[in-house]
């Protein structure tokens, strides 16, 4: 008997921009690319092609999965913006590409990365905490990058400034295998509105810019 297809989900993958990073950062991201294609799913990220960023959107393609870049016009050149996504946003600033991005998603998976991805990580965690999204948010940590934040997370809470129960709103996994069987188990795809490409062929398209007002 035949298993049932998997609904298509858009996973907003948060990753780092940063070129000093390790080949190993490099590859986990194409592994996670490369895992969400053939999975079908659809790959919302931050729209450019630097370092994982970069990585896990070319795979996610070469598996056969459509993209969605999302990116602010000041960075557009600076990071290089990935103009062979299906569809490519360019935002006013960083607030709207990010608002855009959690818009847009229906899961939420954050890769080792830096402040930026802090931040993204942070956003869609208290949201999710104050009960404002029900998406899964994901953290894919192979190397216990984010241990002593994890841990300074617990102490805030010790402290009474956490509640308890935002902490176990985040799914703390080691492998792209695992991040994706947690998102598809905790995911509704109601608001998945961009869908896998069928037939393997692409019409990248810049958007207008978005404006904030």
């Amino acid at each position: 008997m035949t298993e049932p297809a998997r609904p298509a989900l858009a996973v907003c993958v948060f990753c780092a921009s940063a070129s000093g990073i390790s080949g190993a950062h490099l590859d986990l991201a194409a592994e996670v690319g490369t895992e969400l294609a053939r999975r079908g799913h659809v790959l919302i990220s931050g729209g450019g092609l630097a370092a994982a960023m970069g990585a896990v959107a070319r795979a996610a393609r070469d598996g056969g999965a459509r993209t969605v870049g999302v990116i602010p016009q000041a960075l557009a050149g600076a990071e290089i913006a990935d103009s062979e996504s299906d569809e490519l946003l360019v935002t006013a600033d960083m607030c709207t590409r990010k608002a855009e991005m959690m818009r847009r998603a229906d899961a939420y998976l954050t890769l080792p990365g830096g402040l930026g991805t802090l931040d993204e990580l942070l956003e869609v965690w208290t949201t999710r905490a104050l009960g404002l999204h029900g998406k899964p948010v994901v953290v894919l940590d192979p190397d216990g990058i984010f241990a002593p934040f994890r841990e300074f997370t617990g102490q805030l809470c010790a402290q009474g400034f956490v509640r308890p129960g935002a902490l176990d709103v985040v799914t703390w996994v080691t492998s792209a295998a695992a991040a994706l069987d947690a998102i598809e188990q905790q995911a509704v795809p109601a608001q998945a509105s961009p869908r896998r490409v069928q037939d393997g062929s692409r019409e990248p398209r810049m958007d207008s810019t978005i404006s904030t007002a």
